[in-house]
């Protein structure tokens, strides 16, 4: 799967798209057909961090974004709520 990362207006350092890569990778373990995965990062101006995930997977693309005082803690939070999203679209459509 191919992580796209945007950071909008300002430049994300190699650390913080490590992270991502890591973190964003391991929702292939429970979902195989996954088409595209895109992350926006950006700094709010409360100084809070936005991250707005969208996995495009076939029949459905799943949107989540999440606010917090860093990238990880929101990026820990998409994924967290990516893999019970990607369970319950499991179950609906082959029953498992």
């Amino acid at each position: 799967m191919k992580i796209n990362v945007q950071s909008i207006k300002f430049d994300a350092d190699q650390k913080l798209l490590d992270f991502i890569d890591k973190k964003v990778g391991k929702l292939e373990k429970f979902f195989d057909n996954i088409i595209s995965c895109d992350v926006a990062l950006t700094v709010q101006p409360d100084h809070g961090k936005t991250v707005k995930v969208r996995l495009g997977i076939p029949g459905d693309d799943l949107i989540i974004e999440r606010t917090a005082p860093t990238f990880e803690d929101a990026v820990v939070d998409c994924v967290d709520v990516l893999q019970d999203q990607i369970k319950k679209m499991k179950e609906k459509r082959f029953g498992k």
